[in-house]
């Protein structure tokens, strides 16, 4: 009753301020009047301000506890603090009146509210805002603010199970029985988002029902099982082409280019949103690994490259309008992950072009993405994001490195405009700074998940001994980099499409009479010092070869902090 006869006071506190203003707009031609007039408007001004702090899953699993601080000015208002769920598709509360929450007004509030899990009232996935009532409604006075832990309500807590070594490829899964004689210790599978939706397995998601195709995801099961039941670590890249049967996963507006690849997730419409929703939820729940018919998988990464449309498609716009679009998404997958397995790990990708190609519109820096994702996430809640890098050689037709310097496009400093291989620590060397540390304090996880070199050069060279060369030097690098928990190797088998390029990227040779297929033919150099790179008896002997190649004496000489100096 308390609250109901405080409404109706700021109701008929409304009525005064609108008569007086009629009064004042009656005396108009009295020039003290009008002046009366302007200090009443001034009097009405909310100057009410409030950031939310904190915005967590209690440990009863069943509320959410939200912390504010504002300034504490609750003139022209009526006195308290109203707590609002706005959906991800939601940009602001409008004419709404149906807060979640509310709490006295001053310079800090708390506020309680059920999180509904599993109802068609999920809050899991929204984010709040305060609010003060004033004569014209509810008013907004923060930013938005997300749940930040959901890892709290994961039936799986079980650690992430870090592998024994860095080195991962990207397999054939027909010659799976050749990856375990490499040795890999991580891989890669592409989940193509768009063409999961039709029929044969029903998954129902806070009450609404979706239908997934049974032969494409059964095609995933075998894939993700054979690798994981074999103690490989699972990367899922979460990939949103264009199919006309699913226009809701497709941001309003977008249209169909011929020379882009994928596109943005759409979660800034209702069915947009829920859609996205529950096929990440399908995912993270279907590859927790609870399952060894399913498997498990342990990182994902959610799109390609997104620091270039071609790969994460809108539509021209700013890098603040492109980030903000992509986060909402990222974070649906993000809570939908975490909320199933607490300790998998989430991803952005981004290509070498630290500032190379950038035009603020389509395309766009590296280091701005990481800048503009990192300060959002600072104001709408923090995540425990990572990144996926692609340190390819520059140019890509040239597994040479360590001399791409000369082609002014590789400093040792933040403005390089490119970041690859030669200059990696400039990428790790900034994670690693306190602004961009996880909340627990510790450096952001990085994983490089697509990077290759060459066997052949635009006139049909072998130059397989290079190839070999150049992963000896990268490998490592990489793994004498304290900040980097993977290196996944493009690829295991030539593709014939990207050999017609220039780029021979396999361990084997592929046969060209069959450009249709990836068929092995022929071992490369590659291929052994793959197998024996993190074997600590052979990884000296099997790189010997490529000294020479790379003029040095010494891998301690080029490579700083040298795993193996000891043994040298």
């Amino acid at each position: 009753m308390k609250k109901r006869w405080i409404k109706g006071t700021a109701a008929l506190l409304c009525a005064a301020f609108l008569c007086a203003a009629g009064g004042a707009t009656a005396l108009a031609e009295n020039g003290a009047a009008a002046e009366t007039e302007t200090e009443a408007a001034e009097e009405l001004t909310v100057n009410t301000d409030a950031a939310i702090t904190s915005c967590v899953i209690a440990g009863d699993k069943n509320t959410i506890q939200v912390t504010a601080e504002g300034n504490g000015d609750m003139a022209n208002t009526d006195g308290y603090l109203y707590l609002f769920e706005l959906k991800p598709y939601e940009s602001e509360i409008g004419s709404r009146t149906d807060y979640a929450a509310w709490a006295n007004g001053g310079t800090s509030a708390s506020f309680n509210l059920s999180l509904n899990r599993g109802t068609a009232s999920d809050r899991l996935y929204s984010r709040f805002v305060v609010a003060v009532l004033t004569k014209d409604g509810y008013q907004e006075i923060s930013k938005p603010h997300y749940i930040t832990n959901p890892e709290l309500v994961a039936p799986n807590q079980n650690p992430y199970k870090a592998p024994l070594s860095k080195k991962g490829l990207q397999m054939e899964i027909s010659q799976i029985g050749d990856a375990f004689q490499l040795g890999v210790k991580h891989s890669s599978v592409n989940i193509a988002f768009h063409q999961i939706l039709g029929s044969g397995i029903d998954y129902e998601y806070d009450g609404k029902v979706y239908h997934f195709s049974k032969p494409v995801i059964e095609s995933y099961d075998a894939t993700i099982s054979a690798m994981s039941n074999k103690d490989i670590t699972v990367t899922a890249i979460i990939l949103n082409g264009w199919n006309p049967a699913t226009p809701d996963l497709i941001v309003p507006g977008t249209t169909q280019k011929s020379n882009v690849f994928y596109y943005m997730p759409n979660v800034t419409t209702q069915a947009g949103f829920e859609q996205t929703r529950a096929i990440a939820a399908f995912l993270a729940e279907r590859y927790d690994g609870s399952n060894p018919d399913y498997g498990k998988v342990s990182n994902w990464i959610i799109g390609n490259e997104i620091n270039n449309q071609q790969w994460n498609h809108m539509g021209a716009t700013s890098i603040s309008n492109y980030v903000q679009t992509y986060q909402d998404a990222f974070r649906v997958f993000y809570t939908a992950i975490k909320s199933t397995s607490a300790n998998d790990r989430v991803f952005f990708s981004l290509d070498y072009n630290w500032h190379n190609e950038a035009d603020g519109q389509l395309k766009y820096g590296g280091k701005d993405i990481i800048d503009y994702f990192n300060s959002i996430a600072n104001v709408q809640g923090q995540m425990d994001w990572g990144v996926a890098y692609h340190p390819y050689p520059c140019p890509m037709t040239d597994a040479v490195f360590w001399d791409d310097a000369k082609t002014g496009l590789i400093t040792n400093d933040l403005n390089s405009p490119v970041v690859n291989f030669i200059n990696l620590n400039v990428l790790t060397d900034y994670l690693a700074t306190p602004a961009f540390q996880k909340p627990n304090g510790q450096v952001r996880n990085i994983m490089l998940t697509e990077e290759g070199f060459t066997a052949t050069n635009a006139k049909g060279d072998d130059l397989s001994l290079v190839q070999a060369a150049a992963y000896a030097y990268s490998y490592y690098l990489v793994d004498s980099n304290p900040y980097i928990d993977a290196y996944i190797l493009s690829r295991q088998v030539d593709a014939p499409s990207e050999v017609n390029m220039g780029l021979a990227f396999g361990l084997w040779s592929c046969d060209m009479s069959q450009p249709n297929q990836i068929i092995p033919q022929k071992r490369r150099k590659l291929w052994e010092v793959f197998r024996d790179i993190d074997n600590s008896k052979k990884t000296l002997e099997t790189t010997e070869f490529a000294k020479s190649i790379i003029g040095i004496d010494k891998w301690s000489d080029v490579v700083p902090n040298f795993k193996w100096r000891s043994q040298e």
